[in-house]
């Protein structure tokens, strides 16, 4: 495994993180808690020590596991957790009100079994609470010893520098794949100029550039690749098909094309990778094997 530090911490943080929302199940074809934890085990055997999670994963579904899986070896973990997306009733809201977050924060050290989360990150903008009065309750955890350092994810530019502006924010968490570049554009820009450490998510589009979809898969409404990934259906698919087709000319697993694109961007510190078992854990790792060229970088356009 390789390690960067994330800008302005003490964190050495694994060039991939072990991306955990397909734990919790619900939006991903259900789960198995026992193999699970047996691949959070498996990620930090093969030297993962960042581990990325929220209680919207499964309703605090991959909290727990998580906690199981890291039982005696919490020190040797650098852990991520989020605020910001609560259950309502039979609705999901969003959230990042000072009381909400206390009671978010108190239920995820209980469910993860540990005193303090490393990172604590604010998982989607709340439009009904101002940034600064949600820092503010951050900061107050922080003093508190609670949470160590604070990120955002799923901010866009904007909002970012309000939030940095307010107080030091150490990592950003969003999408970013060979099929979404979308914060190129001008979030990438200002993180690297202000030394905010980029933790990307969806590297592998859900799932669809490792190469192992060659028909329309048929998800449920509910499934993440249904709602989130749009790429599964009619015209996007085949779009992405020829894509994958031409990813082949590099002769490498296609999985790990798709990691070693975004981990060798500038900026990025760790690429969130998910995964559903151990194998696949061994899969994804061994990109850290090996890099693609510049100019092979380059010959990626998806457009």
């Amino acid at each position: 495994m390789k390690y960067k530090t994330i800008p302005n911490t003490d964190l050495n943080v694994s060039v991939i993180t072990l991306g955990t929302w397909a734990l919790g199940g619900d939006m991903w074809n259900g789960a198995d808690d026992d193999t699970s934890v047996g691949a959070v085990q498996a990620a930090l055997d093969e030297g993962i020590n960042m581990i990325d999670t929220a209680p919207a994963y499964g309703n605090g579904r991959s909290e727990v596991v998580i906690g199981k899986a890291i039982a005696g070896r919490r020190e040797k973990v650098v852990l991520a957790t989020k605020c910001g997306i609560v259950q309502k009733g039979k609705r999901i809201g969003i959230d990042l009100s000072p009381a909400s977050i206390q009671k978010e924060i108190d239920d995820s050290r209980r469910r993860l079994q540990s005193d303090y989360i490393d990172v604590y990150q604010c998982h989607w903008p709340d439009p009904n609470t101002s940034i600064e009065k949600t820092l503010e309750t951050l900061l107050k955890l922080k003093e508190r010893k609670v949470i160590r350092y604070i990120g955002v994810s799923n901010f866009d530019a904007a909002l970012l520098k309000k939030a940095h502006d307010f107080t030091p924010i150490v990592t950003l968490q969003p999408q970013y794949s060979l099929l979404d570049r979308t914060i190129e554009k001008d979030v990438l820009p200002m993180c690297r100029d202000r030394q905010i450490g980029v933790m990307s998510y969806g590297s592998m589009a859900g799932g669809i550039l490792s190469g192992k979809y060659q028909e329309e898969p048929n998800f449920s409404k509910k499934d993440a690749r249904s709602m989130f990934y749009r790429y599964y259906k009619g015209e996007a698919f085949q779009k992405v098909q020829a894509f994958v087709e031409r990813l082949k000319i590099f002769d490498q697993p296609l999985n790990q094309v798709a990691i070693n694109w975004v981990r060798q961007q500038e900026g990025i510190v760790s690429v969130l990778v998910g995964c559903r078992n151990a194998q696949q854990v061994q899969d994804n790792v061994a990109a850290v094997n090996w890099k693609l060229s510049q100019e092979q970088l380059e010959q990626m356009k998806y457009e």
